[in-house]
């Protein structure tokens, strides 16, 4: 019998965290071993430095950077990166396995699915969900999406990792309130944002944000 994938599990949410890393231990008996869990880009480093793990169970959007930095610092080609993520954006698809993710995956896929997806990324294969599969594709094959995605980058590039979580919610039609509770900041942070998003996109209100991120994908 082959040893279990070794496994860091990354999330910001420490009860969704300790969620997977029991569903993994309970699921994946046998044939997945979480050895360390972190909870932002540098815990993330360190815990794989430490620990040299086959796999990095890896949220996109964590304090410090995002998990695209996670996978940046590593520079580490032995070890493999799956993003388990809510969002099924596609800059944040993109984005990631453009990073250097193998694989992108929603939150809500199954204990036993998530097995699955760990040791096919553990052996080099690529794993994404369903939906998420034709965004790689697209982006990757030069049809469809490519050509938006390249304009896409360049208008994202402009703004901050904040920034675009603030954009993102806001386009999807949170409130002020809303965007606050989510994101564990004021409200008036959130309206700096929204200024500033606003600025560098160079649109006028909220409607034209939601109408700019809808036409890119980006919901």
């Amino acid at each position: 019998m082959s040893d279990p994938v070794r496994v860091v599990v990354v999330d910001d949410h420490a009860m969704f965290r300790r969620g997977v890393s029991a569903e993994l231990g309970a699921t994946g008996a046998g044939r997945v071993e979480v050895v360390a869990e972190a909870a932002d880009v540098d815990e993330a480093v360190a815990a794989v430095q430490e620990h040299r793990p086959d796999v990095v169970l890896l949220d996109v959007h964590l304090p410090g950077g995002g998990g695209v930095e996670v996978i940046r610092r590593v520079k580490d080609g032995e070890v493999r990166f799956l993003a388990l993520s809510v969002s099924d954006a596609a800059e944040d698809v993109i984005g990631t396995v453009r990073g250097g993710a193998r694989g992108y995956v929603t939150k809500t896929i199954t204990g036993p699915e998530l097995v699955d997806a760990i040791a096919r990324v553990a052996d080099g294969d690529a794993v994404f969900s369903p939906r998420l599969a034709g965004f790689v594709l697209d982006a990757f094959a030069g049809a469809g999406l490519s050509a938006d995605l390249a304009s896409v980058d360049e208008d994202l590039d402009r703004l901050t990792e904040r920034e675009r979580e603030v954009m993102r919610l806001i386009a999807r039609g949170y409130s002020y309130k809303e965007v606050a509770k989510e994101l564990f900041i004021s409200i008036k942070t959130v309206e700096t944002h929204m200024s500033s998003v606003l600025r560098k996109l160079q649109l006028s209100s909220r409607h034209e944000l939601t109408r700019w991120a809808s036409d890119r994908r980006l919901l």
